[in-house]
């Protein structure tokens, strides 16, 4: 059974930088297209960032310029550098592989 473990969530004020994990079991991040979602009080779940088995990778416009995905194939985790945070990024993110989910971290950031 694949399983997601996302970890580096936290409360941050805005402007600053986080950086979240997905480690992967079960699953190699490099064969499969990854992703990571979040989802804010009240709100769906939403998609923010892909990165392809060929690496390419695509952004929700509203954090694109901000944030940047990446992986690491020798750990098998993928990554969410999270730049200039704004008081709107606060959510639960959630890291995706097809119908897999992560339980989610939580990012907080105040203003």
């Amino acid at each position: 059974q694949v399983q997601l473990v996302e970890s580096g969530g936290g409360l941050v004020q805005a402007g600053e930088s986080l950086r979240l994990s997905c480690a992967a079991s079960r699953l190699s991040v490099s064969s499969h297209v990854m992703a990571w979602y979040r989802q804010a009080p009240g709100k769906q779940r939403e998609f923010v960032a892909q990165i392809t088995t060929g690496g390419s990778t695509n952004y929700a416009n509203s954090v694109k310029g901000r944030f940047t995905i990446s992986r690491d194939n020798a750990k098998n985790t993928v990554y969410l550098q999270m730049n200039s945070l704004k008081p709107e990024d606060t959510a639960v993110y959630y890291c995706n592989y097809w119908t897999t989910w992560g339980q989610g971290t939580p990012v907080t950031v105040s203003s």
